[in-house]
């Protein structure tokens, strides 16, 4: 549990990508899972309308948010470090395998699904790095899980129930 006095997310690790663009990798409490983002933001990399925003190095790093029983979760990246909002298009495209964000539903933390705001969104994490430059063969993405497909051609989200 976090005092008052202590900050509500730190800083873990900062990577650089691409000559202006670094990857933060944060901690942070329950407290800020319970507001995700309602909607991908206006450069959401998840959107297909905004490929080439991020450089490719910024995916390679972020790949670890879709791997299996994942930990690391996916964060807005205009909600900033200080205070972390998990990214809409994320938990609507990638977070169907991830750890963090199954634990966060089934206690109850996450609750409202966000929406695509209209937005057409990459359909999964590797379908998102590839289409930004990172190679198809790359290692980063070889454990990226892909989420199912279902009768009706709609991909589940980590909201759905099945």
């Amino acid at each position: 549990m976090y005092s008052r006095k202590q900050p509500r997310s730190r800083q873990l690790e900062i990577r650089p990508a691409g000559g202006e663009h670094q990857v933060v990798t944060v901690s942070s409490d329950r407290s800020q899972r319970r507001q995700p983002c309602a909607k991908p933001c206006s450069d959401c990399p998840w959107r297909i309308d905004a490929i080439g925003k991020f450089p490719s190095e910024a995916f390679v790093h972020s790949a670890r948010t879709a791997y299996d029983m994942a930990e690391s979760t996916f964060a807005c990246h205009q909600a900033g470090a200080s205070q972390p909002r998990m990214c809409a298009g994320f938990l609507l495209r990638g977070a169907e395998h991830n750890l963090t964000v199954r634990l966060a539903k089934m206690r109850g933390e996450m609750v409202s699904p966000p929406s695509a705001g209209g937005h057409a969104l990459h359909a999964s994490y590797a379908a998102m790095a590839i289409a930004n430059g990172v190679p198809e063969d790359h290692p980063a993405l070889a454990p990226c899980r892909v989420g199912i497909v279902d009768d009706d051609d709609e991909i589940p989200t980590a909201y759905r129930h099945r």
